[in-house]
């Protein structure tokens, strides 16, 4: 996602991602569907006391997919930010896949 994650490093069952704003978030794997097109996370550490995330790819016609990202966030303070960052992130995706 260039110009929304400027680096990413693997950890064991996690990622490291820093994001345009210096935000930090260590990301732990908690399932990943290949057949169903579909990834879920949990990001530790930093102000959220939980943060779970999914994201899931379907099918929307030919040469057309849908991305459906879902995440949940406490405390309630940090939705507005978090879905921020998200609206960035999905514009970014967008962007970048209409591109290739």
């Amino acid at each position: 996602m260039p110009g929304f994650v400027t680096a990413c490093a693997l950890e064991d069952g996690a990622r490291v991602v820093t994001f345009f704003n210096g935000m930090v978030a260590r990301e732990l794997l908690v399932g990943l569907d290949e057949s169903a097109m579909r990834i879920a996370y949990a990001s530790v550490g930093g102000r959220a006391t939980h943060h779970n995330a999914s994201a899931q790819v379907f099918p929307a016609g030919e040469g057309r997919a849908r991305l459906v990202w879902i995440t949940d966030v406490l405390p309630d303070a940090l939705a507005e930010p978090i879905s921020q960052m998200m609206d960035r992130g999905g514009a970014t995706m967008k962007r970048t896949l209409e591109a290739s």
